[in-house]
This record gives structure tokens, C-alpha cells and sequence, in this order.
């Protein structure tokens, strides 16, 4: 089942169809540790209605901090290295991979989380700006993953890799970060072999492609959980991003006008330009 944000109001989407929910209130929705048996019934109870125009989908959020975790797939931890040799950090980026506590921080207040069909934004002060393609959970107040969707993490290589302490202005500023479309609410969470692509188009052509499966992922989406909500309180709940696995070359940076495509299997895609 498929939770939608839009402006036309709240939508869900199963095999049978789709419902437009009466009077929803979407934080409160969000933050239920029974959202999956909860939605269920609200499909049961409400009549058949046809899905929301695509321009009208909004960042499937509320009022909920969003929070990312870094080197979680072998390809991110030497990528980290690699860009911070030169500047002495790169043992840091090798250590927290082997490490048994996760590299966790803040990526963005709500009201900054970028819509699909959006666009993001790369710094003025950067040179070297990628997105990075995460799958997403939703974490109920409790620190029950209720919920995943698709997040764009957008990062100012050239600024971590100057200063590991750089991080927060390399990851942290308007527009550098996406969720959507959707939040998948399913019994079980998404196997092993679950696919996530990134495709990055500049002027209609494909400028760089590349895959990758949550089977590559170091951590466990639970004990990332966990550690997020060590002494830590959510009271609206929390969306945690969990890492990519996918990082262009040192060559590439994106420029505005490029569009910025992630797939995630069983979730949809989150596509959005550059600016």
C-alpha cells in the first residue's frame, strides 16, 4: 500500500485501486505505530476514487526532522576517502564503516524537504555536487519503522572532502533534499535484492546511470533506527535516510538544468531538475 501526500489531499494506492482519504491529518497519520493495520481499514471504509495528477504530489512529510546516516555501503566509504586524502580525513570515513556505531546526523527541518518534480539546489560556494540516491524510512515516535520512501541527499563533495567537520555545509543548506513520491507501508520490509537506481539527465540524454541493492548495505535498517533514537527523542516521529550506495565519478558534478531520477523497487520514483 501507497501513502500519498498531494495537494488535493491525502491518496492511497493498492492493486485494487485508489481512495481518496476524507479529512486525513497527515502528521497524525504518520506518527501511528499501527499505520499499516490503520490504513487498511481506512481503504476498506472509503469509495473508489482515480489518482492524483502528477504535478500535484508534495514531499510526503509533515512536521517530522529528517536525519541521514553516512557510510553505509562499501562504495560510499571509499568514495569519502578518497575525497578527503588530500586534507587528512580519510581514515575517518574507513573506521566508521568497521565501526559497530553509525555515522548519524541532521539533514533537514521539514519545511525545507523538497517536493517531487521540484528542484533541488546545488551550492554557489561548491564545484563538485552530486545527488545521492538513499532509501528512506518513516519512524513512528516510538522508533518503529512504520513506512519507506525514496530521498535525494544532495551533497557538496568538494567541501567534506576539504574538512571532514564540513560536513553540515556540505549536507545541510536549502534544497538539499528530496523525498517522495510516496511512503510504502507493507507488513514486511523490501528484500535484500531490492533495486535502487540513480539516472541523471542533462539536456534529455542520460549523463550517468547506476545501480545498486539494499543486499550492499553494511547496517541493518533496524539497528540504524536504534541508534538514532539512543537518548534521543522524535515526538512527531522521524524520517532517517540510510546511505547511498551509489556515487559518480570524481569527473562528474551536476549542473543546473540536469534532472535527477531515483528508483527504488516497489516504491516509484522521485525525479527532480537542478537549480
Amino acid at each position: 500500500m501507497k501513502l500519498y501526500r498531494t495537494r488535493q489531499g491525502i491518496f492511497l494506492a493498492s492493486r485494487q485501486g485508489w481512495r481518496l482519504l476524507p479529512d486525513t491529518d497527515f502528521a497524525a497519520l504518520t506518527t501511528r505505530d499501527d499505520l499499516l493495520d490503520y490504513l487498511e481499514n481506512l481503504y476498506a471504509a472509503v469509495g473508489p476514487s482515480g489518482p492524483p495528477p502528477l504535478d500535484s504530489l508534495l514531499a510526503p512529510i509533515a512536521n517530522q526532522e529528517v536525519w541521514a546516516a553516512g557510510v553505509t555501503y562499501y562504495r560510499s566509504r571509499t568514495a569519502r576517502m578518497e575525497e578527503s586524502q588530500t586534507a587528512g580525513g580519510g581514515t575517518f570515513y574507513d573506521r566508521v564503516y568497521s565501526a559497530e556505531r553509525p555515522e548519524l546526523f541532521f539533514k533537514s527541518q521539514p519545511y525545507k524537504v523538497v517536493a517531487p518534480g521540484a528542484a533541488v539546489h546545488i551550492r554557489k560556494d561548491s564545484k563538485w555536487n552530486v545527488p545521492e540516491p538513499e532509501f528512506t524510512l518513516l519512524l513512528s515516535p516510538s522508533g518503529k519503522i512504520t513506512g519507506y520512501t525514496i530521498g535525494n541527499d544532495m551533497s557538496s563533495r568538494d567541501i567534506e572532502g576539504e574538512n571532514p567537520l564540513y560536513l553540515p555545509q556540505a549536507k545541510v543548506y536549502d534544497g538539499s533534499c528530496a523525498l517522495g513520491p510516496c511512503i510504502l507501508v507493507q507488513k514486511e520490509p523490501p528484500g535484500a535484492n531490492t533495486r535502487i537506481a540513480l539516472e541523471i539527465l542533462r539536456s534529455g540524454k542520460p549523463v550517468f546511470e547506476d545501480e545498486t541493492t539494499l543486499q550492499q548495505m553494511k547496517r541493518e535498517p533496524d539497528v540504524l533506527a536504534r541508534y538514532l533514537f539512543r537518548e534521543n527523542s522524535f515526538p512527531r516521529g522521524c524520517f532517517l535516510l540510510t546511505g547511498t550506495g551509489i556515487v559518480p565519478p570524481d569527473s562528474f558534478t551536476l549542473q543546473p538544468g540536469d534532472i535527477v531520477r531515483i528508483t527504488i523497487d516497489g516504491i516509484g520514483t522521485l525525479e527532480n531538475p537542478v537549480d
